[in-house]
């Protein structure tokens, strides 16, 4: 089975710097990288929300660059630090992002995340088929 990296432009520099692709197209799936919550530049903000939101929108920037949306997303995961925390806002955030049928979706609660100050990381799993 073949296998291709969806790279967008936005996050050329970070794949390249870290050694990663944002994402991998495999058979019927594309795999995403977890993303934190801070920008495209690279800035962590200290807002749970903002943090929330550059992460949905760095998704929306993998899914858009191999020709696919949010409809397209199958499975989700998403790991907390301070769970109970910001999961309200969370919450509210993701249905801002994802529509029914909603993705089957796991949160877990971390003691830490790879990004120094980050408190949300999401991975998806998302169907190739840009008309799903």
């Amino acid at each position: 089975m073949s296998k291709r990296a969806i790279i967008p432009t936005e996050l050329r520099r970070a794949a390249e710097q870290l050694k990663m692709s944002p994402a991998i197209v495999s058979g019927d799936h594309v795999f995403l990288t977890g993303a934190t919550g801070g920008d495209t530049q690279g800035q962590m903000p200290a807002d749970p929300e903002a943090q929330i939101r550059n992460a949905f929108e760095k998704i929306g920037l993998v899914l858009r660059a191999g020709g696919l949306t949010f409809r397209s997303i199958v499975e989700m995961t998403t790991y907390h630090v301070g769970l109970r925390d910001h999961f309200d806002v969370f919450d509210r955030v993701r249905l801002e992002y994802l529509s029914e049928p909603c993705p089957a979706w796991t949160a877990v609660e971390a003691a830490g995340l790879r990004r120094e100050g980050a408190l949300v990381e999401i991975r998806v799993v998302a169907n190739n088929d840009p008309n799903c």
